[in-house]
């Protein structure tokens, strides 16, 4: 016949061997979902970092392909002048979505970047924004192609510097013509010049 006090020892070891059963599987189970739980974080903050790269890139991209394709002596074809005049109307807005959109990044990865050099990188990465922000709302094309502030001409016989074999942009207007090398129009852009008393604009 069995005892009270040997039941509740049986019980008692029972209730023992299901806690320490119990025990290292709840342990192990909960380290494995903080380490996913984890691995999901760092995920979620690459993609985050990655995000604002891919950012900068677009809005810096919006005004530096326009001053690529358009320069002085370089092959214009019209495909790059309307990929240019396009970027170029459109990057104002381009940019100002781009440090916005970048901003709501930036927030939401600050008070997860541990260490003061990543929050200082992430500072920096404001530096390319906020210059292509402002250069997109500069007319960078005077920059490069400045028209002259004082236009001077010369008689076909004293112009020696214009060889045999440079091409110019010839106008004949009431008897009076000029002929402008295109080496040097090309640079100016705009040459401002009165022909047979008629204001005339002379671009390339």
């Amino acid at each position: 016949m069995i005892q009270g006090p040997v039941l509740a020892q049986l019980s008692l070891e029972r209730t023992n061997t299901c806690l320490y059963g119990l025990t290292p599987f709840t342990t192990q189970e909960e380290s494995l979902v903080q380490g996913d739980a984890s691995t999901t974080i760092l995920g979620r903050r690459w993609i985050r970092w990655m995000l604002l790269i891919i950012v900068i890139v677009i809005a810096f991209g919006a005004v530096l392909v326009p001053a690529l394709l358009i320069q002085p002596f370089k092959v214009q074809t019209p495909d790059r002048l309307n990929l240019s005049y396009t970027l170029r109307h459109w990057s104002p807005l381009l940019t100002l979505l781009s440090l916005a959109i970048a901003l709501v990044i930036a927030v939401s990865l600050w008070n997860q970047t541990r260490g003061w050099w990543r929050k200082a990188l992430l500072a920096i990465f404001f530096l390319p924004l906020l210059l292509a922000t402002w250069f997109a709302r500069q007319n960078h094309f005077e920059w490069m192609f400045k028209p002259l502030p004082n236009t001077a001409f010369a008689d076909v016989n004293n112009a020696g510097f214009v060889a045999d074999g440079d091409m110019v942009l010839a106008v004949e207007l009431n008897g009076d013509a000029a002929a402008y090398p295109i080496r040097q129009v090309a640079y100016h852009h705009v040459v401002q010049d009165t022909i047979g008393g008629i204001p005339v604009l002379v671009t390339y």
